[in-house]
């Protein structure tokens, strides 16, 4: 039968290099394209039988690594009951028991949650959900969003507006996007001392602008994709100030922070703070199967429901997935149950320890490391192309950006394992000398 047809290992890259569009490439000419047979612990398995160790935890959503036999479990338990059925008006046990789960383990107050399947739509249906809060609020002027340069939130066209439109990848877009209002980035580093400085031009937007502002949009404590920049929790508490000072509201994107990355549950609680709006992704299933989630406080969804339309305009078809529900569930389940805390701890210290070698280079900016997230930033930007080979010969997955080379391991490697990957990066960054 056709599905279960395999395709010859000498036609597969031929077949791929005709059909398949790969993110953020050429179609034309998309560089190395590695096929991978299998995916064990934090391992790959290549068609050649090489094996390499995953430092990137598939775009940082493989927290539990590959072939987990608890979340394949949940899978398989739930496909023989509800592989999948539409959400409107209907519910199922899987969603009920996460949205009931995310609201108890999220900041104080952030106790509805809708759900969809990628993070990019996340962060539109937070956007949504702030227009049409301020429209039910007779507020209908308030359509702008004020967010901060150097961020990323996301591939869709709602996201893109509110990722940097210079610096960022979208810059192509620019002209076709809605405009808003962009902050210099936090320049004050995770551990450095605040200043009220710091955040003084943010300030000066907000109440220039605080009539216009729906919502206030960031990424909190790390700004990924842009950069992969750590800043100060007063940084951010200073903004949920001024944000309650203006009235305004406040949107995180925990979608690369959440679930135990930066070394708390939810980049939040480094500041202590709650918004009024988060976006949840990536790890929220373990990285098995689609699922975000987009949660707010009675002050969003109240707000919403006394409007003259009072029903939330959004929904999409796979909404809720039975199947990513189930796994979603077991993946928070298994990460609460174990000391994730000390593994993320020891992931950071082990990489700080061996990434400092780095910092001996001249072309090298800065090394930094915040929970088991570790930044190799360069003077100038890196060839992705040039580099992959390199990383592929020292068995190891890692794919840089921009000036950028970083390791998000999931948090199940061993410390072996995370050698192997600390040492290839320091062989490759030496090796940029040449």
């Amino acid at each position: 039968m056709i599905y279960n047809h395999q395709i010859a290992p000498q036609d597969l890259l031929r077949l791929d290099r005709e059909h398949v569009w790969h993110p953020y490439t050429d179609f034309t000419n998309p560089g190395l394209i590695t096929p991978i047979t299998r995916a064990q612990g934090v391992e790959l398995q290549l068609a050649d039988g090489r094996v390499l160790i995953d430092g990137m935890s598939s775009w940082w959503a493989a927290v539990h690594g590959y072939n987990h036999p608890v979340l394949n479990q949940a899978v398989i338990d739930q496909l023989g009951k509800i592989a999948h059925v539409m959400f409107a008006g209907i519910t199922h046990e899987p969603a009920v028991k996460l949205a009931a789960t995310l609201a108890r383990i999220t900041p104080q107050g952030l106790n509805k949650v809708f759900f969809s399947d990628s993070g990019s739509v996340a962060v539109e249906i937070a956007l949504k959900m702030a227009l049409q809060y301020w429209h039910a609020q007779g507020q209908a002027q308030r359509t702008m969003f004020l967010t901060l340069k150097r961020g990323y939130h996301g591939d869709t066209f709602g996201a893109m507006s509110v990722c940097d439109p210079h610096s960022g990848m979208h810059h192509l877009f620019h002209h076709t996007l809605a405009h808003h209002l962009f902050a210099e980035a936090p320049t004050c580093g995770f551990d450095d001392t605040f200043q009220e400085s710091h955040i003084a031009k943010f300030a000066q937007l907000i109440q220039q602008h605080r009539q216009k502002i729906a919502a206030v949009i960031l990424e909190p404590i790390v700004q990924g994709a842009g950069g992969m920049r750590f800043y100060s929790p007063e940084y951010l508490r200073r903004v949920r100030e001024l944000c309650d000072k203006h009235e305004i509201l406040l949107i995180v994107d925990e979608i690369a922070t959440g679930f135990g990355r930066t070394g708390k549950l939810f980049a939040c609680e480094h500041a202590g703070i709650s918004p009024d709006i988060m976006c949840l992704g990536k790890a929220l299933s373990g990285g098995y199967i689609t699922l975000a989630a987009t949660l707010c406080n009675d002050k969003v969804s109240n707000g919403i429901a006394s409007g003259d339309n009072p029903a939330f305009m959004h929904g999409p078809t796979y909404m809720a997935n039975p199947l990513a529900c189930a796994v979603a569930n077991a993946s928070i389940e298994l990460l609460l149950s174990t000391n994730w805390q000390e593994r993320v701890a020891a992931i950071s210290q082990q990489m700080r320890d061996e990434l400092a070698p780095c910092k001996d280079f001249s072309y090298v900016k800065d090394v930094r490391t915040l929970g088991a997230i570790g930044v190799v930033e360069l003077h100038e930007p890196v060839n992705t192309a040039q580099l992959m080979p390199l990383f592929i010969e020292q068995g190891v997955w890692v794919r840089p950006f921009g000036h950028i080379i970083y390791l998000m391991p999931p948090f199940i490697i061993n410390p072996e394992q995370l050698s192997r990957l600390t040492s290839a990066v320091l062989k490759v960054v030496s090796a940029l000398a040449d």
